[in-house]
């Protein structure tokens, strides 16, 4: 049974930092690409950023430059380092896991997390 974990969240003032972290468990978890998704009320699931099985990166342009992904393959556990958070950052972030390729098309993704709270407060 595959499950994915995440952790990390809570509130933080704007210009603050939070690091996410994602523990799968129940695939091998070298074989997948891994990725981070966030979800507003009302909003619909969009991409943040994702990271391949050889470790190239990708973002969506909002977040460019402020989150850092990465992954550990020892620990069986994907990062998001978040810097300099905006109010519109403010979410349910995600993580998402894809045999093989990544992507940052959702509708892709195999199996996803239950998701944490991130409140970025003006």
């Amino acid at each position: 049974q595959v499950q994915l974990v995440e952790s990390g969240g809570g509130l933080v003032q704007a210009g603050g930092s939070l690091r996410l972290s994602c523990a799968a468990s129940g695939l091998t978890f070298r074989n997948y690409g891994m990725g981070w998704f966030r979800q507003a009320p009302g909003k619909e699931r969009e991409f943040v950023a994702y990271i391949t099985l050889t470790d190239n990166k990708y973002y969506a342009d909002s977040v460019k430059g402020r989150f850092t992904i990465s992954r550990d393959n020892a620990k069986n556990t994907v990062y998001l380092q978040m810097n300099s958070l905006e109010p519109e950052d403010t979410a349910v972030y995600l993580c998402a896991a894809r045999f093989g390729v990544s992507t940052y098309r959702k509708d892709e993704y195999n199996y996803w997390g239950q998701g944490t709270q991130v409140t970025v407060s003006s």
